[in-house]
């Protein structure tokens, strides 16, 4: 029986990576058009989320996303969310309708194919180069400027399989601060659980997302950046406590 299971966790990881792909080789040329043009990042973005659809439901995941507040189409919002799987990106893709660009680890750009498209449409960040952190605060103003929105995983890391959550980085709330812009807490509660980082693990089902209330920024300064970083945290990592034992 347990062979069994190691030869399923196997072909799930391998069959992960052809949903990966097989939506972009079919997609290919409209991809490729709509980043032709930084303006046209819109379009891309709606492919992103068939993309990211596509993947889940052929990995079997059956999406919830449950919303105590809706964000605005004329708004530009800082999302943030725990970091615990490789699906979070697409769950992220599928909860959040308004365009966003994720400000992610440089390393993504190196997987072949999907890596074409990260490191042209995404924010880059090398979190060792202090260069490179401040470089993301330019493209992502000019990104803001655009009137699209940013996603960031403020843990800056995958933790490890014991930790429920990492401590969260000061940037996004900065940024945040620095634009007026809210931030969107948003707790996903079974990617660890459905395909976490651990080669032998997972399998299909539920994956939960919830949108919290917004936390607004508006007339806060820098100094206020430790109080909305905590806040933030804080109910995502009671509602992970809610979803881990419900009442």
């Amino acid at each position: 029986m347990i062979v069994f299971k190691y030869i399923f966790w196997v072909l799930y990881r391998i069959w992960f990576y052809i949903m990966v792909a097989l939506p972009i080789i079919i997609m290919f040329p409209l991809l490729i058009i709509s980043i032709l043009k930084e303006t046209w990042y819109p379009y891309f973005f709606k492919l992103a989320r068939i993309w990211a659809r596509v993947i889940l439901i052929g990995m079997g995941f059956n999406t919830k996303i449950i919303r105590e507040q809706n964000p605005s189409k004329d708004k530009s919002y800082m999302f943030i969310a725990n970091h615990t799987s490789m699906a979070d990106i697409m769950l992220m893709l599928v909860t959040v309708k308004n365009p966003f660009v994720f400000v992610g680890k440089a390393e993504l750009s190196k997987i072949p194919l999907f890596g074409f498209f990260y490191k042209r449409t995404c924010i880059l960040v090398d979190r060792s180069s202090a260069k490179s952190r401040q470089a993301v605060f330019l493209r992502a103003q000019r990104r803001l400027k655009q009137g699209l929105s940013i996603c960031i995983f403020p843990e800056g890391l995958v933790p490890d399989e014991d930790i429920l959550l990492a401590d969260f980085k000061d940037g996004a709330f900065r940024l945040a601060i620095n634009h007026q812009i809210p931030i969107v807490p948003i707790t996903f509660a079974d990617n660890k659980t459905r395909f976490s980082y651990t080669f032998f693990s997972g399998g299909p089902g539920r994956m939960r997302a919830k949108i919290h209330k917004f936390i607004e920024t508006k007339d806060l300064t820098i100094k206020d950046t430790s109080i909305i970083r905590e806040q933030s945290k804080a109910l995502i990592y009671n509602q992970l406590i809610e979803f881990s034992y419900p009442k």
